[in-house]
């Protein structure tokens, strides 16, 4: 079996610079979705047919799937789906007479491998398999055509459908598969015949009914392979992909206060006993431990958040390790390389970045910490800022246990502050202090009597 995913669309109605096929769902381009499902059946081989300045679909495809050996079609002219597939016939396996070809569609991003394993099923040399849905509003598909029988005997596309076709309510999903060697004569046949000057692969349906080949029809539910023309429909597979994730949690015990208002872009893992708020981004891998809340308007990406922590709204994490009963936010902001000891507590306006802090330390408020090894039981005043960068390269400020360090003062790396230092608000520490000593580093204070206020102009 080998796949071709059509790919080529322009998707001008996308009204967009984006090739339609990279715009996202939950996170993930539409059509590595699709090469998701391909892949997961392990075929022979995967042409994708794609258009004119792909590049950059291309790219993003092999980053994702670098050995997977796709072999790339590009479709000089649009002239229909027909021709896109013909384009993708010189790299079939056309001698083996057994093998199938699945064809799927780049802009179809919900499909999933257990009905593209039934299309597979059903397909053969004299058995072509379609993937048909009755939808409610039928207007803009093609209809499936069924015989005295209920046998499918033809498709018929909107533009070329009498009044009576048109209130069909099947329609074509534009998944088939076709044995390789009836595909090939099939294609050879086509012609351009039709409103739209095009040729479509449609056609083939009737062709095969022709030649007495069974044309094979899988039903499904119409959101699974409903393929993204503009901006709406897009958003409406959003939230459908959204709700199908929300779901999945809410029968796992997780606590979500509204469904609805819940973005998924990635993989979560949720303990028991979680609570999330609403408008909560969860992005890339994120676990959540036993108990852990997240307030509202909180993003998390590529983050473990340990047991009976608690996210207070408005903070974003990334790429951080958070520990056991910490307390984050709310507003503090959680940047790469953060590993927060159990006990913890950041507060509102915190920074870290690089910064591996221990157990029941503490920046309640209004501080950055970049570049930093914080011992147990530290406390960062507000104000405090760790100076990590001197124009050219970042430093790191080292503390160690029971460090007091008092409000407004900076900490220029490279420094070291050894156990129960002490750092007097308002200081500007730009040398090691020893353990137990009193760092005091501030300009004498000057008072000038009689001074008047500037004035506006």
């Amino acid at each position: 079996m080998e796949v071709v995913i059509l790919a080529a669309g322009k998707g001008t109605r996308m009204h967009s610079a984006l090739p339609k096929v990279l715009h996202q769902i939950g996170g993930r381009p539409m059509l590595l979705r699709v090469l998701d499902a391909a892949v997961s059946l392990s075929p022979d081989a995967i042409h994708v047919v794609v258009g004119v300045g792909a590049e950059r679909a291309i790219a993003i495809a092999e980053e994702a799937y670098p050995d997977a050996g796709i072999n790339w079609v590009t479709q000089k002219e649009q002239l229909g789906t027909g021709h896109a597939v013909r384009e993708a016939l010189p790299g079939l396996k056309q001698s083996d007479a057994d093998n199938s070809v699945l064809i799927l569609l780049g802009d179809v991003p919900l499909i999933t491998r257990s009905t593209l394993q039934q299309v597979i099923d059903h397909c053969g040399p004299e058995q072509v398999s379609l993937l048909t849905s009755r939808v409610s509003l039928p207007e803009g598909f093609g209809r499936i055509i069924r015989n005295r029988d209920g046998d499918v005997a033809a498709i018929v596309e909107e533009l070329d459908a009498s009044p009576e076709q048109k209130r069909i309510n099947e329609v074509n999903s534009g998944i088939m598969a076709v044995s390789a060697l009836r595909l090939r004569a099939w294609l050879d046949a086509l012609d351009t015949g039709n409103n739209q000057g095009e040729y479509y692969l449609t056609d083939i349906v009737a062709m095969a009914h022709a030649d007495e080949v069974r044309i094979r029809a899988t039903v499904v539910d119409e959101t699974e392979v409903i393929g993204v023309n503009n901006k709406s429909q897009l958003a409406f597979l959003e939230r459908h992909y959204q709700m199908g994730i929300a779901n999945t949690l809410l029968e796992q015990g997780v606590t979500l206060l509204d469904p609805a208002r819940l973005d998924v872009r990635g993989d979560v893992d949720c303990g028991r006993d979680v609570q999330i708020d609403v408008n909560v981004v969860l992005e890339g891998q994120v676990r959540l431990g036993d108990g852990v809340t997240v307030g509202a308007n909180c993003v998390i990406k590529d983050s473990t958040i340990g047991t009976g922590t608690k996210i207070l709204a408005g903070t974003h994490i990334e790429g951080a390790e958070i520990g056991k009963q910490i307390s984050i936010g709310p507003m503090a902001r959680i940047r790469p390389g953060t590993v927060l000891g159990d006990g913890c507590k950041i507060g509102n306006f915190v920074e870290t970045k690089n910064a591996v802090i221990g157990e029941g330390s503490k920046a309640n408020h209004l501080a950055y910490i970049g570049d930093a090894v914080i011992g147990d039981d530290c406390n960062i005043g507000a104000g405090a800022v760790f100076c990590n960068y001197d124009g050219a390269n970042k430093h790191q400020t080292r503390l160690g246990n029971h460090v007091f360090v008092g409000s407004n003062s900076v900490l220029i790396a490279p420094v070291t502050l050894e156990d129960n230092a002490f750092v007097a608000a308002g200081s500007s520490v730009s040398s090691d202090v020893p353990a137990g000593s009193l760092a005091v580093a501030r300009v004498k204070q000057r008072n000038v009597p009689g001074w008047k206020r500037p004035r506006k102009k």
